[in-house]
């Protein structure tokens, strides 16, 4: 498999950390050989910054330290040491419980009071025998063990749960068809094995997934849920430290019934459409779903088996307005499709009937600091499409609607919520988190 496999990525995450080591990489990959044949620590995870090509390994994870936003980072932590469960006999268990299971506090592997060990880290460099964690050394088949602080007790077990207890199976719920968007299952621990934070608390992550915005996506308890076309479920957690992470729920042996014809013709926003129109509303080519050339973006045909994205044709794989594509033009990267309606409107009619035809012009500028705009435009300066505010894909942030009452948050229209120069949004380019918008100043003296 990938190397990247064996990590959990987070983006725009920098953590504060005194042991680290500093690369010049082409790519994240790069960047985890580097974290694999590091010598100077024991890597437990590596930041990337994408403008720089600048590669940190660092000993510490986010478990650990102190973690603050940062647009162009992107950390990646080994998954192995965020397991606070054993697999198996635990014999990779790489957690930090550090007391038996009658509470008493273990003795550092490197020091040799009050018991003098025969497993040392320098005897077993690759047994992760670091301060005075419970390890399994020598595959005890009672699972991980320590020295005891108690110079009576020479060792001791400790009690860390096994990570398969702690999926709650419920019969058919149990696995997920594609990318689990209509699981219903009742996991709630996410893959390294924190627990979820409930949908309906704001505590310890503020969010906008709340059944009353998704009243369809079964947002219930704190079981895991894919409510925004994630790659698979997924749920805020308890841990402070960690915002969210993806939930390990397996792929179900049989595959849903998908009609091979879908929809051709173009029916509320089309997300079923699956006809072959492959050209924009004003001419462009598609760029096919498969190439990254010339626009590069993450609706990867792979990750999304049942979005339809074949060939380059037309579709809506995120709940946009109607379907649309990235375009062959560099200058131009995604628009939208012209698809016939299916009552048998035509589709230049049918397909703009839910956007203005001409925008007011004092909705194309923006006066002061453009708080007070209030048109649709949802391009960035760059090109970008928007994302929607209520959305968390690709990014994750906390200008949500509900936080922003008065900000005029809707669909994915660029907007200024937080008095930043101009209006701006999260843009649906996973590389980019987010840019001002395609907008000018208007002339105060003209406009009222």
């Amino acid at each position: 498999g990938d190397i990247l496999d064996d990590y959990l990525r987070t983006d725009g995450v920098w953590i504060l950390t005194r042991n680290k080591q500093f690369y010049k990489t082409n790519n994240e990959k790069e960047c985890a050989e580097k974290c694999e044949a590091e010598r100077n620590f024991n890597c437990r995870a590596f930041l990337f910054t994408r403008k720089k090509l600048q590669c940190l390994t660092l000993a510490e994870n986010a478990k650990m330290t102190v973690t603050f936003n940062s647009t162009e980072a992107v950390l990646y932590e080994k998954k192995i040491y965020l397991l606070q469960c054993k697999r198996g006999i635990g014999k990779d268990y790489r957690g930090m419980e550090a007391k038996t299971w009658r509470g008493i506090p273990c003795q550092k592997w490197a020091e040799k009071t009050p018991h003098n060990p025969n497993y040392t880290p320098e005897k077993h460099p690759n047994a992760g025998l670091e301060e005075n964690y419970c390890r399994n050394p020598d595959g005890d088949e009672n699972g991980p063990w320590c020295y005891t602080t108690d110079p009576a007790t020479r060792f001791d077990y400790c009690n860390i749960p096994d990570c398969e207890g702690q999926v709650t199976h419920t019969g058919e719920g149990d696995c997920m068809q594609c990318n689990g968007e209509d699981y219903h299952g009742e996991v709630s621990r996410t893959e390294s094995g924190l627990e979820c934070q409930r949908w309906d608390a704001q505590e310890p992550h503020m969010h906008g997934f709340t059944s009353k915005h998704f009243p369809e996506k079964d947002l219930k308890m704190n079981y895991c849920r894919n409510p925004d076309g994630e790659p698979r479920p997924w749920c805020f957690t308890t841990s402070p430290t960690k915002r969210w992470e993806y939930c390990n729920i397996p792929s179900c042996t049989t595959h849903p019934q998908v009609s091979s014809l879908g929809s051709q013709c173009l029916s509320g926003k089309g997300e079923d459409y699956r006809g072959r129109i492959a050209i924009t509303e004003s001419g462009n080519a598609c760029q096919h779903w498969n190439t990254q050339f010339p626009h590069r973006h993450g609706w990867i045909p792979d990750r999304y088996p049942c979005k339809g994205l074949e060939e380059n044709y037309c579709r809506n794989p995120d709940g946009e307005k109607r379907p649309w594509c990235y375009t062959i033009n560099n200058r131009v990267r995604w628009e939208y499709c012209a698809i016939p309606h299916c009552d048998g409107a035509e589709p230049g009619i049918a397909g703009m009937s839910n956007v203005p035809v001409q925008v007011p012009p004092s909705e194309e500028c923006y006066r002061g600091k453009g708080q007070s705009y209030r048109g649709t435009t949802s391009i960035t300066a760059s090109g970008k499409k928007c994302q929607a505010w209520n959305s968390m894909f690709p990014h994750r942030h906390e200008k949500t609607p509900d936080r922003f009452p008065n900000a005029d948050l809707r669909d994915n229209y660029c907007r200024n919520p937080d008095g930043d120069n101009s209006p701006w949004c999260f843009t649906t380019d996973p590389s980019v988190t987010w840019e001002y918008c395609n907008l000018e100043r208007c002339d105060d003296h003209t406009q009222e």
